[in-house]
């Protein structure tokens, strides 16, 4: 694989730097670098300026309102956003359900769907994880019972994340308890206004109800909103997850993160002298730089290869535990950087406008704000354990 750039995508690269310039908000950018919390208002914000410039779907093919770009073009965005502390774009509508609806979903369900995305008419959260399916998610226990034109939905999803903003949420279902689990799933599509559907927050160690419970209860939800074949959802469910794993590994916040980190140890003393300078301290740095660098590049390889037409297996895995694991590697080094101001936790400074005076330097707060919410990472989209169990078994053969 050639990793040099070709001179048409350092064009775009430039490009995407030049429109960054011109249209991310400075008052976004800001937030973002600093570590606030951004609000629903902000990413819309935010996916209204790239969908204006076409560039909100970069997963998506041109035919359905997306950007068509390769691999590499989408890598070189997510690098400049990144760098440039632009808001993330939200996940649920635009890399998950838009690409198996786009695979599997019905052309009356593309027709309408897809666009609202795009226009931010629906917020889209994900209903996968419950109680007692977490990482084993074939044990979904939420039941959608065949009324007339309608199933009849009653269970519980956990760890909802951003669900208290969703007008939609996509959900595993269980339709049939004949066979194996997984045979017994079926991919749903619920408008969160139903009467029957309750959101409650769980607020988060550091401070902030990211997450949600979300009930059903005798929820009536019509048969149209069914994607796919019934009892075939387990099918749509992993092909879902290798695209939520692949971009889980983060490769662009990873390197923000990586260059914050830099930022912060040189600005903190060790016995006179930036911390950057401390042996000790700069290799456990150029560590984790080293481990970044390698899996930047077999992020690119994946990439390539899904471009190519090949679907991501379990690579996609691999992704997911060297990037989580990478990023909270950087984020427990810079919370080590900042010593003991990263103790005094104040989660009401992470707010706009907050009037809280910060203990110690302005980093302090985001540096261990962001230890403590990345702990999720290695649990989220399917455990690290349980993808390293992907990994002996597909590529191992173990």
């Amino acid at each position: 694989m050639d990793l040099t750039f070709t001179p048409e995508q350092q064009a775009f690269r430039a490009e995407v730097r030049a429109f960054l310039a011109e249209n991310l908000p400075t008052r976004l950018s800001d937030k973002v670098c600093k570590g606030l919390r951004l609000t629903k208002q902000d990413y819309e914000d935010w996916h209204a300026i790239l969908n204006a410039r076409g560039w909100l779907g970069v997963t998506w093919p041109a035919e359905h309102g997306g950007t068509g770009w390769d691999a590499v073009q989408r890598h070189i965005f997510e690098e400049e956003t990144t760098a440039a502390h632009a808001p993330r774009i939200v996940p649920f509508g635009i890399a998950m359900l838009g690409p198996v609806l786009m695979k599997f979903g019905s052309e009356a369900q593309k027709r309408h769907y897809l666009p609202r995305i795009l226009n931010g008419d629906d917020w889209w959260c994900q209903g996968y994880s419950e109680p007692g399916a977490g990482s084993d998610l074939a044990n979904v226990q939420t039941t959608a019972v065949r009324d007339g034109d309608h199933y009849v939905v009653n269970g519980q999803k956990t760890w909802t994340t951003l669900g208290q903003h969703a007008d939609w949420i996509f959900c595993l279902v269980r339709t049939s308890k004949e066979g194996k689990k997984q045979e017994g799933i079926s991919f749903l599509l619920i408008d969160m206004k139903t009467p029957g559907v309750e959101v409650r927050p769980i607020v988060l160690i550091d401070g902030e109800p990211e997450v949600n419970e979300v009930w059903f209860s005798d929820v009536r939800v019509p048969v149209e909103n069914l994607v796919g074949e019934e009892n075939k959802g387990w099918t749509y469910a992993k092909y879902l997850l290798t695209h939520e794993r692949t971009n889980i590994a983060g490769v662009g916040f990873a390197r923000a993160g990586l260059a914050s980190l830099k930022r912060i140890a040189q600005e903190q003393s060790h016995n006179g002298a930036p911390l950057l300078s401390n042996p000790f301290f700069a290799a456990k740095v150029a560590q984790v730089e080293i481990d970044l660098m390698a899996m930047a590049t077999t992020n690119l390889r994946t990439l390539a290869a899904a471009a190519a037409g090949q679907a991501p297996g379990a690579e996609s895995s691999m992704l997911k535990v060297k990037g989580t694991v990478i990023r909270q590697q950087i984020n427990a080094l810079a919370r080590q950087a900042v010593g003991p101001y990263a103790q005094p936790f104040v989660s009401e400074s992470l707010d706009e406008g907050a009037n809280v005076e910060p203990a110690g330097p302005d980093y302090a707060l985001p540096a261990t704000q962001a230890y403590f919410n990345n702990r999720k990472l290695s649990i989220y989209g399917g455990s690290n354990e349980v993808q390293r169990q992907i990994i002996s078994k597909a590529i191992l053969e173990l």
